[in-house]
C-alpha cells in the first residue's frame, strides 16, 4: 500500500481497445488491483467491466467516481 493512500496518482488503461487516463487516489488503486487479482482479472479488464455497467447519462458521474463507488460496494459486501 502506498504511504499516502490520498495522493491521487494518475494512470493510463485501456478500455475497449482505447486508451483514457484515469485519477484515482492510490488507496482506491490498491483496493482496485486486490479486487482484479481476486477475481483472476487485469485492470483494464474490471475497469472496462465497470465501465459498461455504469449509466450513460452526464448526471452519472465519471468513470473515476465509478470505480470509487465499485471498490466501496466491494468492501461493503466483504
Amino acid at each position: 500500500m502506498d504511504i499516502n493512500p490520498g495522493k491521487i496518482r494518475k494512470r493510463s488503461v485501456r478500455i475497449a481497445k482505447h486508451q483514457t487516463s484515469i485519477s484515482l487516489e492510490a488507496a482506491f488503486w490498491d483496493a482496485l488491483k486486490q479486487i482484479a487479482t481476486e477475481r483472476d482479472r487485469s485492470i483494464n479488464q474490471l475497469i472496462t467491466e465497470i465501465d459498461l455497467a455504469r449509466p450513460t447519462s452526464e448526471s452519472a458521474g465519471n468513470l473515476s467516481s465509478a470505480i470509487r463507488v465499485f471498490v466501496l460496494e466491494n468492501v461493503r459486501r466483504s
